[in-house]
């Protein structure tokens, strides 16, 4: 049975229907999604604790989902100590294109691990 974790930086609270962030370290909300033998299992949102830091919001934002035990990021943009911190934590980055809902950017991911 394969489970995996993923996280996309998000506008608001819409869970699946939420819109994926163009920005990581300064997204409102993360959109945390489990899921089990390719099927959704549990969504939910968490409020970014980095949103509204001026500086250094990215390598906070990678400690939360380090915690929470995230497989897979699913972003637009990230800036390279982001990038640098979800290597060492063994997180996966997928890029996806910013504005395109949750779900569709989970459908995108699934294609790829084909």
């Amino acid at each position: 049975m394969e489970k995996i974790r993923i996280a996309v930086p998000t506008k608001a609270y819409a869970g699946l229907e939420d819109t994926v962030s163009e920005v990581f370290g300064k997204a409102k909300t993360f959109t945390i999604v489990d899921v089990e033998n390719g099927h959704v299992k549990n969504v939910r949102v968490i409020d970014n604790p980095a949103a509204s830091y001026d500086y250094g919001s990215g390598p906070v934002a990678v400690k939360t989902l380090a915690d929470l035990e995230v497989n897979f990021v699913l972003a637009s943009e990230l800036g390279p100590g982001a990038s640098g911190l979800l290597e060492h934590h063994d997180i996966k980055r997928v890029s996806v294109n910013p504005n395109i809902k949750v779900i569709d950017a989970i459908k995108e991911l699934k294609k790829l691990k084909r």
